[in-house]
């Protein structure tokens, strides 16, 4: 029947409700719901519910690809899959999302991609119960359980769960790369890394994690960040239980174990386990930086470094401690901040068997046994047993200060300097005594309080053998002995012995006072006295008589009453 040019659905599924135009349509239809299968393969036996599913099932055994393409080609046993292709050439996408607008070529690509939108999982293994979107990724993933690999290459033998990887797999034998990049020209053999390429140019990373909002150029590399957030790793190895959560993580580490190093330098001869360290070896030789800063035109060898580098501009801080939350830009340093927690310290000296948390500070230390100085300063010539401390040094002459407080913006030389002065400004100190629980901004600062408790007493005057805790304190001791002040006012030519107290003096001219109380405004020109008045306000007694136990606010009061105690008089 007909109706203004169109035709009517007359004929309707008494199981479904389901309408369709021609009576024919439905008889079809409805072995859908019959399990009908009436139409079967002479060759390989399997059924089919219509007629033209058969015919085209049988052209996989006959070969038969009678719609081809007439722009590249290429030839199709199915008419659909051929007008699918075209719109590659096309670029005509009808069907897109009513959600978030995306568009694509079928309809069937649409479908599985509303899945995203709703979470519907309708395809679930029978074996282990994992859930997909699309039926092909089931049946992708039952291989896994059988192990079935129905796709071989015929050159090698190599077998695969897919006939995709098959396909690609075969270009390292033909040499095809038939996807190029319209913008550099490179070629690839997979069209998914053309894609993932072309994020390159565009910048665009669609894939993000829902725990820390980080953004990715490849599905693939989402997943495996994510393990950082769950700590799954899903690939252990055979010999040594070690678990990892990339599987190429754990074909390098195999090589630990069976030492082949596959990738060689071929202008040195140097081997590698993998192929990126070669690659990165190479730039030796090529002095070749192809990484570089688009903020600051920094050139890297390595990519990672690259990243890594960004870091600074950026402020992230993607890697965090599960203690005691303190993030850090690089992997490594979060592990060797680990080791504070767990006190492990798996590098130890050969000579003396000190330990230390890095290797780093190891080899720097085996420099005090050896005496060996490899960095020299070209101004002076003053040589360093360490390159960053010869770095440091070099900034003496230039007067340069790279390292600024965001806060107050006091510049230093050093970038440990300056963490320790923004410490200042968060009130943090990280670094506590394990006996009496004081803590420190700095870890030089708790060594030397912890010898408080120890009594240790390292460094002696060759003159007097006065015994000192610290080694600046020995240094400022022995100017007693040779009078030498190195320290003078630029105004009154006073001399000091030692800065400090050249700078305090220094304000009395300037009425410079950097530190005042939060609580009542009173401001000092030298921290210690801020630190004794704050303590009018919390009631703090630090120093308490070991005789009988009364409490000061100051040291020096605690020391004037101990001398009733000993019947010191010294004035």
């Amino acid at each position: 029947k007909q109706n203004g040019g169109k035709h009517l659905k007359s004929h309707c599924c008494q199981h479904c409700n389901k309408t369709f135009a021609r009576s024919q349509s439905l008889k079809i239809h409805q072995h859908v719901h019959s399990g009908e299968k009436p139409y079967s393969c002479d060759q390989c036996g399997k059924a089919f519910t219509v007629l033209d599913t058969l015919k085209n099932h049988q052209r996989i055994h006959s070969g038969e690809k009678p719609y081809s393409c007439d722009q590249c080609g290429k030839a199709f046993t199915v008419l659909g899959n051929l007008k699918k292709h075209q719109r590659i050439h096309s670029g005509e996408k009808p069907y897109s999302c009513d959600q978030c607008g995306k568009a694509f070529s079928s309809l069937g690509n649409l479908k599985n991609h509303q899945r995203i939108h709703s979470g519907e999982k309708p395809y679930s293994c029978d074996q282990c119960g994992k859930a997909f979107t699309v039926s092909g990724n089931l049946k992708k993933h039952q291989r896994i359980h059988s192990g079935e690999k129905p796709y071989s290459c015929d050159q090698c033998g190599k077998a695969f769960t897919e006939s995709g990887p098959l396909k690609t797999h075969q270009r390292i034998h033909s040499g095809e790369k038939p996807y190029s990049c319209d913008q550099c020209g490179k070629a690839f053999t997979c069209l998914d890394t053309l894609k993932k390429h072309q994020r390159i140019h565009t910048s665009q990373k669609p894939y993000s994690c829902d725990q820390c909002g980080k953004a990715f150029t490849c599905l693939n590399t989402l997943k495996t960040h994510q393990r950082i957030h769950s700590g799954e790793k899903p690939y252990s190895c055979d010999q040594c239980g070690k678990a990892f959560s990339r599987l190429d993580y754990l074909k390098a580490h195999q090589r630990t174990h069976s030492g082949e190093k596959p990738y060689s330098c071929d202008q040195c001869g140097k081997a590698f386990t993998q192929s990126g360290h070669l690659k990165t070896h190479q730039h030796i030789h090529s002095g070749e930086k192809p990484y570089s800063c688009d903020q600051c035109g920094k050139a890297f060898t390595v990519l990672a470094s690259l990243k890594t580098h960004q870091r600074i501009h950026s402020g992230e801080k993607p890697y965090s401690c599960d203690q005691c939350g303190k993030a850090f830009t690089v992997l490594a340093s979060l592990k060797n901040h680990q080791r504070i927690h767990s006190g492990e310290k798996p590098y130890s000296c050969d000579q003396c068997g000190k330990a230390f948390t890095e290797s780093g500070p190891l080899k720097k230390h085996q420099r005090i046994h050896s005496g060996e100085k490899p960095y020299s300063c070209d101004q002076c010539g003053k040589a360093f047993s360490s390159l960053g401390t010869l770095k440091n040094h070099q900034r003496i002459h230039s007067g340069e200060k790279p390292y600024s407080c965001d806060q107050c913006g006091k510049a230093f030389t050093v970038l440990g300097t300056l963490k320790n002065h923004q410490r200042i400004h968060s009130g943090e100190k990280p670094y506590s005594c394990d006996q009496c629980g004081k803590a420190f901004t700095e870890s030089g600062p708790l060594k030397k309080h912890q010898r408080i408790h120890s009594g240790e007493k390292p460094y002696s005057c060759d003159q007097c053998g006065k015994a000192f805790t610290v080694l600046g304190n020995l240094k400022k001791h022995q100017r007693i002995h040779s009078g030498e002040k190195p320290y003078s006012c630029d105004q009154c030519g006073k001399a000091f012995t030692e800065s400090g107290p050249l700078k305090k003096h220094q304000r009395i001219h300037s009425g410079e006072k950097p530190y005042s109380c939060d609580q009542c405004g009173k401001a000092f020109t030298v921290l210690g006295n801020l630190k004794k008045h704050q303590r009018i306000h919390s009631g703090e007694k630090p120093y308490s008589c070991d005789q009988c136990g009364k409490a000061f606010t100051v040291l020096d009061t605690l020391k004037n009453h101990q001398r009733i105690h000993s019947g010191e008089k010294p004035y």
